[in-house]
């Protein structure tokens, strides 16, 4: 996707004389293979050099139908167009644009209001009446050949449900596929598949199934690691009692049936229960704020989330040393969640607002942004050396020497002036320089966030937290200090209103010193997200 460089698309029109294209590829299904793609590449490319055209930048979707929009990178070539970077949008066939008329006609309208158009590299059509015809009529026929194709599909998929086959997709643990197309129980994973079941109906959870299957070796087909969401499907699939389904057409004992009947239903009673239970048998589910940033400062291993009902029914949440958990060897105690979450936000704030610390921060954000981007300065100062190189040949010739080297000499300046202004408009576009008062107001959107909002609290640590060792005395918040971290003994906080789960009153000052700063281009919800590192004197 494009970025944003700050110039107006006239100012970058006049830079670049020429049309500027980019490249939109894509096809349909798993039975096309990435070889589809890179055709339509090559041939678009060869088109764009045969033709002059500079080809900026490309978007492939792969196996996305073009019947629909819903396809991410043809949605950010139609965001990208209203920045008004490229003339051309260059696809293999129109097809390959969309396959539905409504769609087509409604996007290049769109494309044309932002100064672009669609061009095919394989269908020569031109750009008076008669084109514009054709190319309707290409288009009806590729939404005609699609809705075909897609009844063709059906029939045969029809088929295959009459008898039980199998139709493609996401294949069931314990199955296989035989050369006839028929499901044929796998002698190695089915019985896993059952014990599963076993397991739930004698009382397991699913977090404790998604563990003994992944222990097992058990994948997705698409070769991941089962997470809950796969077990509870897995638990749901009435394939397992033999059903075959298609559309609204059941067919019983249409496979082999790996888990009877009652012990499925049994599993089933149980899930509907436990999705009816009361909000506070889900407090495992409730979000811990410093998942992966806590650590124990005995071992260093994560300290993980956790919760437990009390004999009034009360609901405690808290961290808790993996080491300690699982293997009984660490020493490190629990600690409350509200409690810990809490100080490490009152810390977070605290930098936030401290003016001095920010002025300082967006000084050497500015100047590391300027040694970071090396290449955009090399760049324009070769294109000011050669714009020099053709000023100087140019009055040569207004003085009467012209020769055949001179020639050649300008056609190759001119050449290396529109490589390097084209070089300069990319590298703008994926590094762009932001100045100091544009880091100040997005460093600033940071205090308005809403510190009791959940998702507002982890958007705070997410920024600005690198780790965080906790001991039973003391805590070490390291906000990606360079050399450097900020310890916080317990016994000066004791008394403050952090022990009833607000902000201490200890006030807490931050050493202003050497500052190293990384600027991340993903935009964001706030912008752009700054991660910082502070030498600062440990208290």
């Amino acid at each position: 996707m494009w970025r944003d460089n700050g110039l107006p698309p006239q100012k970058l029109r006049k830079v670049v004389n020429w049309m500027n294209a980019v490249i939109y590829a894509r096809y349909s299904s798993d039975n096309q293979r990435e070889e589809s793609i890179e055709g339509q590449l090559r041939e678009c490319k060869a088109y764009a050099e045969k033709n002059g055209i500079t080809v900026l930048s490309t978007y492939i979707d792969r196996a996305l139908s073009a019947k629909t929009d819903h396809r991410p990178e043809f949605q950010h070539m139609i965001k990208d167009s209203a920045k008004g970077l490229f003339d051309i949008v260059l696809v293999w066939k129109l097809d390959r644009f969309s396959r539905n008329r409504y769609d087509s006609a409604h996007y290049k309208t769109v494309l044309r209001k932002n100064g672009a158009k669609v061009v095919s590299a394989t269908e020569s059509i031109s750009e008076d009446s008669t084109g514009i015809l054709l190319e309707s009529l290409l288009e009806g026929y590729a939404e005609f050949y699609s809705a075909e194709l897609s009844e063709k599909v059906i029939r045969g998929l029809t088929e295959n449900a009459l008898k039980c086959k199998y139709n493609g997709g996401g294949l069931p643990i314990g199955y296989t596929i035989d050369n006839e197309q028929n499901f044929q129980i796998d002698p190695i994973t089915a019985p896993i598949v059952l014990e599963a079941f076993q397991r739930y109906d004698k009382g397991a959870t699913v977090k404790q199934l998604v563990d003994f299957l992944n222990i097992k070796g058990i994948q997705t087909y698409r070769n991941k690691p089962l997470r809950i969401d796969c077990v509870k499907r897995l638990l749901k699939n009435r394939r397992y009692i033999g059903e075959y389904k298609y559309r609204d057409t059941i067919t019983p004992d249409g496979v082999p049936t790996i888990v009877p009947k009652d012990l499925f239903d049994r599993v089933g009673e149980r899930l509907a229960k436990n999705k009816k239970a009361p909000a506070r048998a889900k407090a495992k589910e409730e979000m811990y704020l410093l998942t992966t940033k806590l650590f124990c400062g005995y071992c260093g291993a994560y300290m993980c989330g956790e919760s437990g009902t009390s004999s009034n029914s009360t609901v405690h949440q808290y961290y808790k040393c993996v080491t300690a958990k699982y293997k009984k060897a660490c020493p490190k105690k629990t600690v409350k969640k509200n409690w810990i979450e809490n100080l490490v936000i009152e810390h977070i704030v605290k930098l936030l607002f401290d003016d001095a610390l920010m002025n300082d921060l967006t000084d050497t954000l500015v100047e590391f942004q300027k040694r970071e981007n090396t290449t955009l300065p090399l760049l324009k100062k070769r294109l000011i050396e050669t714009e020099k190189g053709i000023e100087n040949i140019l009055n040569a010739i207004q003085q009467g020497i012209f020769t055949q080297s001179t020639k050649q000499r300008l056609d190759e300046l001119e050449e290396t002036r529109s490589s390097l202004e084209v070089s300069i408009i990319q590298e703008e576009m994926q590094k762009p320089v932001l100045t100091k008062e544009q880091l100040l107001f997005w460093l600033h959107r940071f205090r308005a966030l809403d510190v009791t909002n959940p998702a507002h609290r982890q958007r705070l640590v997410d920024s600005f937290v690198n780790a965080i060792y906790l001991y039973d005395d003391k805590i070490v918040l390291m906000f990606n200090y360079k050399e450097g971290s900020k310890t916080i003994n317990f016994s000066d906080i004791e008394c403050s209103s952090l022990s009833a789960g607000a902000a201490p009153t200890k006030d807490i000052s931050f050493a202003k010193g050497e500052v190293c700063l990384l600027l991340c281009g993903k935009a964001w919800y706030y912008g752009f997200r700054v991660y910082y590192f502070i030498r600062q004197t440990e208290t």
